[in-house]
């Protein structure tokens, strides 16, 4: 079992969510086994997510950023996991690793004003302030750049509540898909599935 519940059927409309993955990943994933109860919920989520994000738009990278920095903040191992090696691919594993971890040292100074900020809305949103804002505006960043990345990570802390309150799991490809610096990095939330 890859989480607490037992497997959806497999619709027509679930089977096209697996053979997405198997085209994008070469595996069915874990989270969409558990979101094979509502596809269409969450293809509509991922379109919001790329919707808010083509506003400005952020680059792959700048994603990239935004998703490891708050769901590491955020205790999301399988989002960790699976965003540190998509950035690992698209930067290096260090300086992913780096993200998970909270160490921003080599990121620029507007990709540091984001990490800090996913992550600050991601631990406690009630605990932002006018200076955290202003900080990302400092950093070059205008007032509709900061609102979609706010909605960004709220809908990615979204994402992730689900899969790990119904005990999704890292799918087992990690264990050889993530760099060993990204799987160091990852020291919370749910182990990587058995298997492989």
């Amino acid at each position: 079992m890859t989480a607490f519940l037992r497997p959806a059927d497999v619709t027509e409309q679930v089977q096209e969510l697996f053979d997405e993955d198997l085209a994008q990943m070469g595996f069915v994933m874990n989270s969409s086994r558990l979101w094979a109860y509502q596809p269409e919920a969450v293809a509509r989520l991922f379109r919001l997510m790329s919707q808010v994000c083509s506003a400005r738009p952020f680059r792959f990278r700048e994603r990239g950023i935004l998703v490891a920095a708050c769901a590491s903040a955020f205790g999301d191992s399988y989002c960790s996991l699976a965003w540190g090696t998509k950035l690992a691919e698209k930067a290096d594993a260090q300086l992913a690793a780096g993200v998970l971890a909270g160490h921003d040292s080599v990121l620029t100074e507007a990709e540091r004003a984001m990490a800090v900020w996913a992550r600050r809305v991601a631990r406690d949103p009630n605990g932002t302030s006018a200076r955290d804002v202003q900080d990302l505006r400092d950093a070059g960043f205008s007032e509709a750049d900061i609102f979609a990345m706010t909605v960004f990570v709220a809908l990615r802390v979204a994402f992730s509540t689900v899969n790990d309150a119904l005990g999704a799991c890292p799918d087992a490809e990690y264990r050889t898909l993530a760099p060993a610096p990204v799987r160091d990095a990852v020291t919370f939330g749910r182990p990587v599935a058995a298997g492989l």
